[in-house]
């Protein structure tokens, strides 16, 4: 009779699974994106006052190794998983549950002193692979990132380590940097030039976004575009990652409940009214009257 009340006790105990709305869990997310992931979950959990998701915030190397090592079932990050990946997974008998919902920039930022304005793919090409006489200093986030992955898969090239080209430790870190040194380029997301927080805000305001030209384009070869949301819905901006949120609990618990909040309607307005392009632009009622 004591062990079968100690059991009932046991299952009255057991924490209850989070819901599509309701209940904690753990959230693993590139950091290179916090900031509109910050503003998502800000409104989300307004809206549901009993969901309570709790995101850690990891370069991108370390999220997908969480997942892997099945540390965390649900993750933020700017691509989708490999082959490899995907068999890690089904050998654990799950499957990956794949949203896309947002488009973030590659932007360039230079020194406003600078007199560089523009440049080009095959520019940045070579200087990642070190074949541009150049004597600036190149900046980006830290070596982890997806943003370095993005670099090194647009460069042809599996490790950046010119002399003149430096891994720092964030976005933030980037644009400080270049808003001090007129003789360097700055390479960050484009989420991070938006509505910036006051630690690093006047920063913003001393660096200026490098128009960028693809010679590749079949379009427009010749022009210079700038990060925007017109640009990266034209496709004329070339260089542009998609943000995916990654379910792999294999139910309706608060991660398909996020990644539905992020497909809203309301959740594609808050990434329309960062800056970033949403997955599904909203649609705008106007109502005439006579």
């Amino acid at each position: 009779m004591a062990g079968l009340q100690s059991c009932q006790q046991k299952k009255t105990n057991k924490a209850p699974l989070d819901g599509f709305t309701s209940g904690t869990a753990q959230f693993y997310g590139d950091e290179s994106f916090s900031p509109i992931v910050d503003e998502e979950l800000y409104v989300f959990k307004a809206k549901y006052t009993e969901a309570n998701p709790v995101i850690t915030y990891k370069p991108e190397s370390e999220v997908v190794n969480n997942l892997m090592n099945d540390k965390v079932r649900v993750v933020i990050i700017a691509r989708e998983l490999d082959t490899a990946e995907l068999g890690v997974l089904k050998r654990r008998s799950l499957t990956a549950d794949v949203n896309k919902f947002a488009i973030d920039a590659v932007a360039l930022i230079v020194n406003q002193a600078s007199n560089d304005t523009t440049i080009s793919v095959n520019e940045i090409k070579s200087m990642l692979n070190g074949k541009s006489h150049t004597d600036k200093s190149i900046v980006f986030d830290n070596p982890n990132s997806s943003l370095v992955r993005y670099l090194k898969a647009l460069s042809g090239n599996k490790e950046l380590k010119q002399k003149n080209i430096y891994a720092l430790s964030s976005n933030k870190e980037v644009i400080k940097y270049v808003s001090t040194h007129p003789n360097s380029i700055g390479i960050t997301g484009f989420a991070w030039l938006n509505d910036p927080d006051k630690d690093y805000a006047d920063a913003v305001d001393k660096v200026k976004i490098v128009g960028v030209k693809d010679e590749s384009s079949k379009t427009a070869p010749n022009e210079y575009f700038k990060p925007s949301q017109t640009t990266l819905v034209q496709h004329t901006y070339p260089l542009s990652r998609s943000l995916y949120i990654i379910d792999c609990t294999g139910r309706k618990g608060l991660g398909s409940g996020f990644a539905s909040f992020l497909a809203s309607e309301r959740g594609q307005r808050i990434i329309l009214k960062s800056g970033l392009l949403p997955d599904s632009i909203p649609s705008r009622e106007i109502n005439i009257t006579h």
